[in-house]
């Protein structure tokens, strides 16, 4: 009788744990899987056009890119990467670089008029994807007079 009760109350312990999971473990989990995390413009260097962005105006898009929504994921296969990461276009593209700890990754971002295409190297693993941001493509209109 002794291990009944004792194998129910873990039963009931684990259950309530895994459908009642802390919040600090579902945010590690979907930080874990998320396609970009939130980035910081302390960590961040933006160029336009060869140009480095000022420091407020590199702050505004980094709010912005923050706050933008992923509509598509793009799978790239193997031997298709540079059709990505060069594409041929006449958008000029912003470049993000952020540095944080030993790590180095690059976003190649295209505003295009009906979405804004992102690229992301990561020593040789490329993602792309497409967002949805108005302030974006705002940003992008008022960005154009540096090129």
């Amino acid at each position: 009788m002794f291990w009944i009760i004792v194998i129910t109350v873990l039963f009931f312990t684990m259950f309530t744990f895994l459908f009642n999971a802390p919040s600090s473990l579902v945010s590690w989990t979907l930080k874990k899987f998320a396609l970009t995390s939130k980035l910081d413009a302390q960590d961040v260097s933006l160029t336009f056009n060869g140009k480095q962005l000022e420091e407020h105006a590199k702050s505004e898009f980094i709010d912005y890119f923050n706050e933008a929504y992923i509509l598509k994921r793009h799978f790239i296969l193997k031997g298709n990467e540079q059709l990505f990461l060069n594409p041929e276009t006449t958008v000029t593209p912003f470049i993000l670089t952020v540095k944080k700890g030993g790590k180095i990754v690059n976003f190649s971002i295209y505003c295009y008029d009906d979405t804004i295409e992102v690229v992301k190297q990561h020593k040789k693993k490329v993602e792309s994807y497409s967002l949805s941001s108005e302030d974006l493509k705002v940003f992008t209109l008022h960005t154009n007079g540096l090129s």
